[in-house]
């Protein structure tokens, strides 16, 4: 045998020996499309501060290489319609979003159909749009959502943010005006389909409590994922209950599921004068996940492994990932969630982050 050939022979069995080691790490039972998300819609206020944000070895570090690293592979932003400052509009989400995916992310809007908050008490139509027609405000709603699709191209899309009682209030309450509320749902969800092959339709219920009534409302719409919110100091303290309940509803309507909202606190301390929303032991699940950097881990830990284990679970989004007090420790008006945050007072990542990585 020539050099030549004993060379070639060894060049294709280090090839072949590299391929194996690619198989071997990326086990058969792995779910690729797993989606690890945290929602950090304030990022581009808060980053106009110029915080410093260090690693889980206490570098200073990007703050969105922090997240990459840790295996985050999914962003989701908020989208308001005209808000009071440029924050969550159009022009700040669109320009986020291809930082973003020059960073490697895919990107998850979730378009409020509001000028800001909407939430199952808040779903109040956007001022440009009260006072019109019904077919007036869906074609507003058709073209506003088609805008949203074309120009920035989201991977997936919520149609609403804890729509449980509907959208746009008064036109699509869903107690006095149902119908128009499937009808307002509809135009949404068409302008997705008709302008994008790939983009995912999300629609999102905060909590468990009635969920399954929601889901047989709206078996007519045309969506593909069941987003629910669960936080323990509204949505109930046993992840079990949980479970269960994401298991009925996929199985149910056929449908793929998520956690579309969840966050844990590391501590019941503060950061700043603004209150925080949770701040006392009986909004806890103890004595498994105490206010602490290991109780905060192992929530996550489990909500990762429980929406992994429902049949069709396809992930988890932790939101105010980067709620930090921004505006100092002297600020009453800035954030309410600096203890639920992935970073800790000085801005150093929580191990918390270790979470996020596919096994």
């Amino acid at each position: 045998m020539n050099r030549t050939i004993q060379i070639l022979i060894a060049l294709l069995v280090l090839i072949a020996c590299n391929k194996d080691e690619v198989k071997e790490a990326i086990p058969n039972n792995v779910n690729l499309d797993f989606i690890t998300a945290v929602d950090i819609s304030s990022y581009p206020e808060i980053s106009s501060t110029n915080p410093i944000f260090y690693d889980l070895n206490g570098g200073e570090k990007d703050f969105l290489k922090i997240l990459k690293e840790n295996g985050i592979n999914t962003v989701r932003l908020r989208l308001w319609v005209n808000p009071i400052d440029e924050h969550s509009g159009f022009n700040e989400v669109k320009q986020f979003s291809q930082t973003l995916k020059a960073n490697g992310f895919k990107t998850w809007l979730t378009i409020h159909y509001s000028d800001t908050w909407a939430d199952p008490a808040h779903q109040k139509t956007p001022v440009q749009w009260q006072g019109i027609s019904i077919n007036a405000l869906k074609d507003s709603v058709y073209n506003y959502t088609q805008k949203v699709i074309n120009e920035i191209q989201p991977n997936y899309v919520q149609i609403g943010n804890e729509i449980n009682s509907g959208i746009l209030h008064p036109y699509g309450d869903i107690s006095t005006n149902f119908q128009n509320f499937v009808s307002l749902m509809q135009e949404a969800i068409s302008a997705v389909r008709d302008n994008s092959a790939e983009c995912k339709v999300i629609i999102h219920f905060a909590g468990i409590d009635n969920s399954d009534w929601f889901f047989n409302q709206i078996r007519a719409i045309d969506y593909d994922f069941i987003g629910l919110s669960f936080y323990p100091i509204w949505h109930g303290k046993s992840l079990n209950s949980l479970k269960t309940k994401m298991q009925q509803l996929s199985n149910t309507h056929n449908k793929k599921i998520l956690i579309a909202e969840t966050a844990y606190p590391f501590t019941l301390d503060w950061n700043d004068w603004t209150n925080n929303i949770v701040g006392s032991d009986n909004q806890l699940i103890l004595p498994e996940f105490p206010a602490t950097p290991d109780g905060q881990k192992n929530f996550i830990k489990q909500i990762k492994k429980l929406t992994a284990e429902v049949d069709n679970g396809m992930g988890f989004c932790y939101w105010g990932a980067e709620l930090i007090a921004w505006k100092g420790n002297q600020s009453t008006d800035a954030s309410p969630w600096e203890n639920q945050a992935l970073f800790d007072f000085d801005n150093k990542a929580l191990s918390v982050l270790k979470e996020f990585r596919r096994e």
